[in-house]
């Protein structure tokens, strides 16, 4: 895809194989336990459908919801789905990051060494995601032998292992914790096939976001550099001159541009819609058909909210993965008080275009949306 000679920037394969092998192990469970895990998921999977539907009144224009596939995967499978994403969003990217390099001296040999150098460090961030991920619906990955796709272009990824570990470790009921999860996947999926425009959307921002990026590799060195000195504990300086917040930046907030600023806080708008949506919904089903949702909920949260230890904690903040915890908790209240206010029915404007979702200041006053997109259409 981005290569010279055959180099490429990063080394997909050994990606894939170090995740795979620093990955932890799952839960022990016999072959029979496995079996009859896997077949349960998919049916509360195929059963999440008429609940989410029915909840969300959500459906596309036609009436005709994309044919996207259920695949129940395990930490193996869910590395290699997000690989194949991770390829298809950062291809223009890394072509532009590839073109500037061929024109260096010993480019293709740079090439070389630092493609295995990313392919390790890829592998490694997502080793230690594979096994924390219950579900995921990949909007991205293409179709492939390994990874089956239907018409709608995604797949919802329900990853057993973690499943399955996570109900023993909060002691709950397995049959309506695994009902529960779905329930919350099965509104991503819902999401994407009912608004057929919101995966394009989403890739177009991402694609701008991207675009942006400053590729010199001095200036991502040092900006890497002060994601190293936040976790020692050390402040430098924001690019702007001010200081790092307590506690320093994540990954993703030192290599920012401004203009990466702007798409960054719409993106995070749109993230936080999703998550907190999918969270309204499954508390809005869940109580009709997930007996004890109540007891998971409560020690679902408290383990959402707790870190594994200090270097998981430490980790979490590098990468970003508290900021992910509030967006399931501000995007909730969002849905929770613009569905108070107007409805189901008038809370599903928000997927009429681009221009109805919530900006980033709007996720905080739903109040400020609802003037917006109700009482201006209204006016």
């Amino acid at each position: 895809m981005t290569s010279i000679g055959g180099v490429e920037m990063v080394d997909w394969n050994l990606a894939v194989a170090t995740a795979i092998r620093f990955a932890r192990s799952g839960p022990e469970v016999s072959q029979d336990e496995a079996r009859a895990a896997v077949q349960e998921l998919r049916r509360h999977a195929k059963a999440s459908e008429e609940h989410v539907r029915a909840f969300t009144r959500m459906a596309p224009a036609g009436g005709e919801f994309a044919d996207t596939p259920v695949l129940v995967v395990d930490r193996a499978g869910w590395v290699r789905a997000n690989v194949a994403g991770f390829r298809t969003v950062l291809g223009p990217l890394l072509d532009k990051m590839q073109s500037r390099r061929s024109a260096t001296p010993g480019g293709a040999v740079l090439g070389a060494v630092g493609g295995k150098v990313t392919g390790v460090e890829l592998g490694m961030l997502l080793s230690f995601l594979s096994s924390r991920v219950l579900g995921q619906y990949e909007t991205f990955a293409p179709a492939s032998r390994d990874l089956p796709g239907g018409t709608g272009g995604g797949q919802l990824l329900l990853v057993a292992p973690n499943i399955v570990h996570v109900e023993r470790e909060l002691d709950v009921d397995p049959h309506d914790f695994r009902l529960w999860v779905c329930l919350h996947e099965e509104t991503h999926r819902t999401q994407f096939t009912a608004v057929p425009w919101l995966r394009d959307h989403l890739e177009s921002e991402i694609q701008a976001f991207l675009g942006e990026t400053d590729v010199d590799p001095a200036t991502l060195l040092e900006r890497l550099r002060e994601a190293a000195q936040s976790l020692t504990g050390n402040r430098p300086e924001h690019p702007d001159g001010g200081p790092v917040e307590r506690g320093g930046r994540s990954i993703v907030e030192l290599v920012q541009t401004p203009a990466q600023r702007e798409i960054l806080a719409r993106l995070t708008a749109v993230m936080s819609l999703l998550e907190g949506h999918a969270d309204f919904v499954m508390d809005g089903v869940g109580p009709s058909v997930v007996p004890s949702v109540a007891e998971i909920r409560e020690k679902f949260q408290k383990r959402r909210a707790s870190g594994a230890g200090r270097l998981d904690q430490a980790l979490r903040k590098l990468l970003g993965l508290d900021a992910k915890l509030r967006q399931y908790r501000d995007g909730e209240r969002f849905v929770r008080a613009v569905v108070g206010e107007v409805g189901m029915d008038g809370f599903n404007r928000v997927w009429t275009s681009p221009n109805t979702l919530p900006t980033k200041a709007e996720i905080h006053k739903p109040a400020d949306w609802v003037a917006r997109v109700h009482r201006k259409a209204e006016s």
